[in-house]
């Protein structure tokens, strides 16, 4: 399968590093044109010489602005054009047991993880079903799925964001966009990888190992039995971004590795 996106123009936001760079990645290699966003101007500038670096004659243009806020939503939608492909990886994530987590950090945790998806689904789909044609992609987690005590609402904003991608699917029902969720498990994202080379340095033990008694400790059922590598989460939502997955709508799709004990 030959996954081509030349004509089309993405958004995926907090894609400087991690998952999200992976995504840029793959969205360029497939002819697409991308706009990155980070909330640091120079980090953002960073992250847009490097993909031209690697992808010479590319489009992709960079905004720097802080999504997980209304002023700055505002701020991404007046400079980053239109798109027809929007990715909401935006997330933020901490472990805190549940009666300490204040009312504060509830709401923190719904606007950064749930309302940036929301705004900018409800700014960029009109245009998708008016041209009758585009993807909306949100990136979930398994803690969504089997909601963790240590993180409770952590996992709550990655339930509503599934309930959002499906609720999505269905106000496009009949049509040729979709929308659909990723539920992401353990990754060795930049700061993980450092985490763990770190703790096998200390150990002396190989990282491979590391990983694997990382992914024993913390999602025992898992049975991949390491962390996912960005580019494995990158290639499910490129498929879900492509005309191949025309009839994938509506869905959670798991890339987590197979973490969660059921079939469904």
């Amino acid at each position: 399968m030959k996954i081509d996106l030349t004509g089309h123009r993405a958004i995926v936001t907090a894609s400087t590093s991690g998952i999200g760079l992976a995504i840029a990645k793959g969205m360029l290699n497939a002819g697409a044109q991308v706009v990155i966003n980070g909330r640091r101007e120079e980090v953002t500038d960073a992250a847009v010489a490097e993909l031209r670096r690697l992808f010479p004659g590319s489009d992709v243009q960079g905004v720097s602005a802080d999504v997980g806020s209304k002023a700055g939503i505002d701020r991404f939608i007046g400079l980053a054009g239109d798109a027809d492909i929007l990715v909401n990886n935006l997330g933020m994530y901490e472990r805190l047991d549940f009666f300490d987590i204040t009312d504060d950090q509830w709401f923190r945790m719904f606007e950064v993880n749930v309302m940036s998806a929301v705004r900018l689904a409800r700014h960029y789909m009109p245009g998708m079903l008016a041209k009758n044609w585009g993807r909306v992609i949100s990136i979930a987690s398994e803690s969504g799925v089997t909601t963790p005590r240590d993180r409770m609402h952590y996992g709550m904003s990655k339930s509503a964001l599934i309930a959002v991608a499906r609720g999505l699917a269905e106000q496009a029902r009949g049509t040729a966009v979709t929308s659909n969720s990723i539920v992401v498990g353990m990754t060795m994202t930049e700061i993980v990888e450092k985490e763990l080379d770190a703790s096998a340095r200390k150990q002396g033990i190989s990282l491979l190992e590391m990983q694997r008694q990382a992914a024993a400790h913390h999602r025992p059922t898992q049975l991949l039995e390491r962390p996912a590598r960005p580019e494995e989460v990158a290639n499910m939502v490129l498929y879900v971004a492509s005309p191949q997955a025309s009839a994938t709508t509506g869905a959670a799709l798991r890339v987590e590795g197979g973490g969660i004990s059921s079939m469904l």
